[in-house]
């Protein structure tokens, strides 16, 4: 279970993000970091996506077109439960900073991504640039934190990516099903180049890629779920010229790595200011039934 690169190891004594992770992120597109969060940081992460409102009132699904769709919650603020403090934790918030250039960045999104077991869709090519240029960002000055919950492996549907076409720059996307697709012909031109990698993931395993990194993924056809948390953040100096869907600057709360075990907020879920996909003009989604 290894990419061909850009592979770490976190250790929570001895971390911090190397000149040699910074130039893999700017080669490559991304830096995976196994085991970021460990079992006990899992433990009180699916605490929240498995016992909280937060699937059945907040959840929605995207088609495909196969028939399959995968289910998404998706939020604006961290909020002070377990997974916000997730996403404000050094361990995120620090290295984030770091393969963005060392500037100040705030939370764009959150996204709780479900692939569950027989009827979880793909996930169409795309970069995530292609839909937020749309909301009046400048540069691709942003990143994803993209973290396993489950294990992710080819047979439920694991990222893909094509290694370091983040360098090719942002490409035309198309409205497809019920999402935005890249322009395919060009897709498959940048396959010729730009190696494919499936990311398979044990839980606790992180990937931070570019918002330019092309990446899919297959419908899950697996008796076992595909779960994953993704945290995604923008430069303060690349703030979005226009209020939308997705905050604007705020600046972030930055917590201990330790607030994460800590945290005992499984399902107050307020102030994280979940989206309502009817007003996302980049998907069409509908309301699944859990």
């Amino acid at each position: 279970m290894e990419l061909t690169s850009a592979e770490y190891q976190y250790d929570p004594d001895n971390f911090k993000v190397t000149e040699e992770m910074i130039a893999d992120y700017n080669n490559y597109g991304y830096i995976m970091i196994r085991g970021l969060l460990d079992k006990e940081e899992m433990t009180g992460v699916k605490k929240v996506l498995e016992e909280s409102e937060m699937r059945s009132k907040y959840g929605y699904g995207l088609p495909d077109g196969t028939g399959k769709e995968p289910k998404f919650v998706i939020w604006g603020h961290p909020g002070n439960d377990v997974t916000g403090m997730v996403a404000r934790s050094e361990k995120v918030v620090n290295t984030s900073e770091k393969l963005l250039g060392g500037g100040e960045i705030y939370h764009y999104h959150a996204k709780f991504v479900q692939k569950d077991a027989r009827t979880g869709g793909g996930l169409l090519w795309h970069q995530d640039y292609g839909y937020w240029y749309q909301n009046s960002i400048l540069f691709p000055d942003l990143l994803t934190a993209f973290i396993a919950i489950d294990k992710c492996e080819k047979a439920n549907g694991c990222l893909q990516i094509l290694r370091g076409s983040h360098k090719c720059g942002r490409i035309d996307h198309r409205p497809q099903s019920g999402q935005h697709q890249a322009d395919l012909e060009r897709v498959e031109e940048i396959k010729k180049i730009c190696p494919l990698e499936f990311v398979e993931m044990n839980p606790g395993d992180a990937i931070f890629f570019s918002c330019n990194l092309l990446h899919t993924s297959d419908v899950n056809n697996s008796d076992t779920r595909r779960w994953v948390l993704l945290f995604s953040y923008n430069l303060k100096s690349n703030n979005s010229l226009r209020e939308h869907h997705h905050p604007q600057y705020t600046p972030i709360e930055k917590v201990p790595n330790s607030a994460i075990k800590e945290c005992t907020n499984y399902f107050d879920l307020s102030g994280k200011d979940f989206l309502d996909p009817d007003i996302d003009k980049t998907v069409k989604a509908h309301k699944p039934e859990y």
